[in-house]
């Protein structure tokens, strides 16, 4: 008798302990516990830590409040300025009310990855193609509000949306290439027209303070020989002023001049050289051609002489 007693005390202590362990739940700190009484939902939501539920009655569900990184599948569509690019994103979201998340949606992940997909393809027919590549900031909001609208009945709170990557046609590369490169050309010319446009008024104005001041040009002359035979140069170039030019020519026209008036005096009558002086200039003299002899007759000849023996 006392045999039977023990024996059935000790099954009932397994058969407890063997309850203790199918009832003891572990709930980490990241999680949330959702338990299910035959069926039904709990109220009480499971806390991180060690928890208990009754055994072949309950179950308890875990569920992750982390945030969870999910990358959108690139997806290809034609802008509104109909260009075909394809375009990845990825997605940040967390889980806020675990029991809409378990009971609201067969599967949260999934439905928040594919809201993301047609969200993205939205978008894209939405945007041109400068919005995809210089105005993202814009467009991400935009994804994070289509996406967190249907996700709060599930629970789910999207944190942020990022546009990873925007793929373009080999065409449309060169084209904008090109595009930029004849933006920058441009860009370039207008800048190197502005500078000789201020280089020619800053020499206009120097042009103008070494008129006044004519030692300031040969000062600046000398200044420039210094600058090119300060290169150890084996040939100097030493350039003429354009006033010098001018006197020399200028003297060269006057000598003539007086030479004419000298001849005029020296003859005697300044009022005839002075008439004469415009005939001589309107009619230039034709040099004198030396007078053609005339070839003698035959009975002009001289008769040649004869020797006698």
């Amino acid at each position: 008798m006392v045999d039977a007693l023990v024996t059935l005390i000790v099954v009932l202590a397994c058969l407890g302990a063997l309850g203790v362990l199918a009832a003891a739940r572990v709930v980490k700190q990241y999680e949330r516990g959702v338990v299910f009484r035959l069926g039904r939902l709990r109220s009480d939501i499971r806390r991180p830590g060690f928890t208990m539920i009754a055994p072949f009655v309950d179950r308890l569900q875990k569920v992750n409040m982390q945030i969870v990184t999910m990358p959108v599948p690139g997806q290809e569509g034609i802008t509104r300025d109909n260009v075909t690019v394809r375009v990845d994103a990825v997605v940040y979201f967390k889980v806020v009310d675990p029991a809409e998340a378990i009971i609201a949606v067969e599967d949260y992940r999934f439905a928040v990855s594919q809201m993301a997909q047609t969200s993205l393809r939205s978008i894209i027919g939405k945007s041109d193609l400068d919005d995809l590549l210089s105005n993202r900031e814009k467009l991400n909001q935009g994804l994070e509000l289509m996406i967190d609208s249907p996700a709060v009945g599930w629970g789910v709170h999207i944190d942020r949306v990022e546009i990873k990557d925007v793929s373009l046609p080999e065409t449309m590369k060169r084209s904008m290439a090109r595009q930029a490169e004849a933006d920058r050309e441009r860009r370039a010319r207008v800048i190197n027209a502005d500078a000789e446009l201020q280089a020619s008024k800053k020499l206009a104005e120097a042009a103008s303070q070494m008129a006044d001041t004519p030692s300031a040009l040969q000062l600046r002359l000398l200044q420039t020989v210094m600058a090119v035979a300060a290169e150890k140069n084996s040939t100097l170039v030493l350039p003429i002023p354009v006033e010098l030019l001018r006197f020399l020519e200028k003297g060269q026209q006057e000598i003539p001049s007086a030479a004419r008036t000298e001849g005029g005096a020296e003859g005697g009558a300044p009022a005839a050289g002075a008439a004469a002086a415009p005939e001589r200039e309107a009619a230039p003299a034709q040099p004198a051609q030396p007078a053609r002899q005339a070839m003698p007759t035959l009975t002009e000849r001289e008769p040649e002489p004869h020797t006698v023996e």
